[in-house]
């Protein structure tokens, strides 16, 4: 119950929405592959490098990015990432286009566990993103199988938007708090790439966030996205009439936006 001269806070300071307005929006590292030790090239990676780097700037990141950079290479700029101080920054987004398989990706020499890539980013690991959005976006095959299409009818669903108050201004959270898990597909799965304009995924991820980016729930940008992709469908000789379905893992505790910065 607010008393007589309390004041009303403003969008931006609700205690359902992360505060974003720090002194940066914070960095995003992209780490690209297009060329392996023992692996195929991935021919249309660039192109996905390339609009990611616009998009994430055009929300206000600092862009690093990094071409196919070894195991020891991707670790060491990870541990850097991890040890800055991002006490300034609103959040901190990782990138990965590259070959992978079942919760591992692939640097141009070696297998990376992807855990071994986020467990840096802990709060107990990095005391200064703690209570910040952590952001993982990757676009990587996680398995050889293929999604099949399948004829459904179309429903929708509305549900109550519950309420939640903030107990005391200090309390403890998870040391896995605030992590969310973007990946092109599923455990298991195979992501598909044109080898022209880029991924199925980066792509329909880069055009929305071109249109909403700045004013959309990013979940809820990102449900979006899953329904982009799930509507493409892949046309290759060895995979014709097959889908592709992305997914994200939130462990986010409120809601995410990149409005604009003043």
């Amino acid at each position: 119950m607010s008393g007589t001269g309390a004041q009303s806070k403003s969008k931006t300071d609700s205690p359902m929405e992360y505060k974003m307005d720090h002194k940066r929006r914070g960095m995003a590292l992209i780490f690209n592959h297009e060329n392996f030790h023992s692996l195929k090239e991935r021919r249309g990676t660039n192109k996905d490098r390339d609009k990611l780097t616009e998009r994430f700037q055009g929300l206000g990141f600092e862009v690093n990015c990094h071409n196919d950079k070894s195991k020891a290479e991707v670790l060491e700029e990870i541990r850097k990432a991890a040890a800055a101080n991002h006490a300034d920054d609103d959040c901190f987004v990782c990138i990965f286009l590259t070959h992978g398989e079942e919760g591992q990706i692939n640097a141009y020499d070696d297998k990376i566990e992807i855990k071994k890539i986020t467990d840096h980013f802990r709060g107990d690991q990095c005391k200064s993103l703690v209570g910040k959005p952590k952001i993982f976006i990757f676009q990587a095959c996680a398995g050889d199988k293929y999604e099949d299409a399948v004829t459904g009818m179309m429903a929708g669903d509305s549900d109550d938007e519950e309420e939640v108050e903030e107990a005391a201004n200090i309390y403890t959270i998870p040391a896995g708090a605030d992590f969310l898990m973007c990946y092109s597909v599923a455990e298991g799965f195979y992501s598909f790439r044109d080898p022209n304009s880029g991924s199925f995924y980066i792509q329909d991820l880069c055009e929305t966030l071109q249109q909403y980016g700045s004013t959309m729930e990013f979940t809820e940008l990102l449900t979006l996205v899953n329904l982009k992709v799930s509507r493409r469908t892949a046309s290759g000789q060895n995979f014709k009439n097959k889908k592709q379905m992305p997914c994200f893992t939130s462990m986010l505790t409120k809601k995410l936006y990149f409005r604009s910065k003043k």
